[in-house]
């Protein structure tokens, strides 16, 4: 099943519209949606190495984009969206404490969650809600998604073929460290 999955991402990685769903997902999960756009740029580079600066490019524009969304979010809509979620979560009481601390810390918060596989969305709207300066958030979210979408393009682009052949091999070993990143990024924000 994993390989027929994972077949199936690289034929999809080539097909010409491949950009635009990359496009898609970078910019949703960049303020609501729970996967990454790793999930599609990686293979996407694995099969055509030769796009790896233009795939980035793409992930990079879009997910700064859905960012931008997030920051809104927070700002302008945090009352219908984000109270009802952090009342859930009983996390209510915390935000103003959380939000002086953000702040003072917020350029590092944003280029940590930017590059790691933490949440991003998470960061976006409580910058927004934080109220960050707009043009800190703008020029750390830059650095930090073209960080790590370009050195991801360009390891993948240097090392593709061995790369691609470690994939291969050993597949189900790099979809279990995958996901274990993925559940530590939600784990982690749930100690938020």
């Amino acid at each position: 099943m994993l390989r027929k999955l994972y077949d199936r991402t690289m034929a999809l990685a080539d097909h010409p519209h491949a950009l635009w769903w990359l496009a898609l997902v970078a910019f949703v999960e960049s303020s609501i949606f729970p996967i990454p756009p790793d999930v599609l740029m990686i293979p996407m580079i694995v099969a055509r190495p030769d796009r790896a600066w233009l795939i980035a490019s793409v992930a990079l524009v879009a997910s700064v984009m859905g960012g931008i969304l997030g920051y809104l979010i927070g700002a302008f809509a945090y009352d219908a969206l984000g109270a009802p979620i952090l009342m859930a979560l009983g996390k209510e009481d915390a935000m103003a404490e959380f939000s002086t601390i953000f702040n003072d810390y917020g350029f590092w918060a944003v280029l940590t969650a930017g590059i790691t596989p933490f949440p991003y969305k998470v960061i976006t709207i409580m910058s927004g809600f934080t109220g960050m300066p707009f043009m800190t958030f703008l020029m750390t979210s830059i650095l930090a998604r073209g960080l790590r979408f370009f050195v991801v393009a360009g390891l993948l682009w240097g090392f593709g073929d061995p790369i691609r052949g470690f994939i291969e091999k050993r597949l189900g070993l790099v979809f279990v460290v995958f996901v274990v990143v993925l559940i530590g990024g939600f784990v982690l924000v749930g100690y938020l």
